[in-house]
This record gives structure tokens, C-alpha cells and sequence, in this order.
């Protein structure tokens, strides 16, 4: 199992669709927000907090996923995780051959990213710059591989990416 994450507008998405296009035999992508992401209010009255509904979604994403590995014999999910959040749920789900990879890029390209291509100018503040901060600093603290988007094209960061994907 690989576990992309990275801050929105980071380009995990864009890389894990180029992935996907790859059509690559052994591996099947999925999407984390594809189950729906609730507002934060929802997920504090049913959850107790954004924390704890992300980590009840990454445990019941991989407990999804181990269940369909017959179907590919990797499975890569792309999502907006806590790096070591989603290692414990990992380890607590008895996955011994799994990477966590984080998808990163320059502060300014995040925003821009945000602001002009997606239009979503309200993500690009101090709370998502914060959020990268904390993600990047897991990722080197936990050792794991990291992307940077920043200036290179989506096919070439892809390429990383498939080198990153634990042999069959």
C-alpha cells in the first residue's frame, strides 16, 4: 500500500491521475475525498474533531483496500493525511510493505496554484501554508521519499513516483 499525501495544491492528485493513466498492471489508485470530505462541523458533532474523522476515514480507507487486494497487488491512495497518523493506521492494520509519500512544492506555486488554477483562494492562507510546514517536517522526520513539484512537469515528477512503488 503507498499512501500519497501533501498539502491541497501540492499536485498529489494531478500525480496520482497521471499514475493512473499509466494504466501500470499492478497498481490500482484511489481517492481518498471520493467518499465525500463533511464540513468541519459535522465532522466535530460525529467525530470530535477533523482529526479524529480523518483518521476513522484513513483506518476504514485501508481497511477497504486490504480487503480488494486481490484485485491489485498495490494499492496507492491518494489523500490529505497526517503522515503519522496515517503510519500508525498502517501499522495497526498489520501492512508490513507500505510507503507514506509526501507530494510537496514552494509556498508561492502552492498558492498559486490555488488561487488561479483551482479557484480556491480561501485555501490558499496560514493554516494550509502550516499544514505543509507540519507534513514536510513529518515526512523527514519518518524518512519518507519527498516529490517536489515545484518546477518540474507532471511527467516528470510521475516517474519518481513509480520508482517510489514497492516492487510485486
Amino acid at each position: 500500500m503507498v499512501i500519497v499525501t501533501g498539502a491541497s495544491g501540492a499536485g498529489k492528485t494531478t500525480l496520482v491521475r497521471a499514475l493512473e493513466a499509466r494504466t501500470l498492471p499492478r497498481v490500482a489508485c484511489h481517492y481518498f475525498d471520493s467518499i465525500g470530505v463533511p464540513s468541519t462541523g459535522q465532522m466535530i458533532a460525529e467525530y470530535g474533531s477533523g482529526a479524529a474523522w480523518q483518521k476513522a476515514m484513513t483506518r476504514r480507507w485501508i481497511g477497504r483496500l486490504q480487503q480488494n487486494g486481490a484485485s491489485a497487488r498495490i494499492a496507492v491512495l491518494d489523500g490529505q493525511v497526517d503522515i503519522a497518523m496515517a503510519h500508525r493506521c498502517l501499522v495497526d492494520a498489520g501492512i508490513e510493505s507500505s510507503r507514506i509519500i509526501l507530494v510537496d512544492c514552494a509556498p508561492d506555486v502552492r498558492e498559486a496554484r490555488l488561487r488561479e488554477l483551482r479557484g480556491q483562494p480561501e485555501l490558499a492562507d496560514r493554516e494550509m501554508a502550516t499544514w505543509a510546514a507540519h507534513l514536510k517536517g513529518q515526512a523527514e522526520a519518518f524518512g519518507c521519499p519527498i516529490i517536489d513539484t515545484s518546477s518540474a512537469d507532471i511527467a516528470a515528477c510521475t516517474d519518481p513516483l513509480i520508482r517510489y512503488i514497492p516492487p510485486e
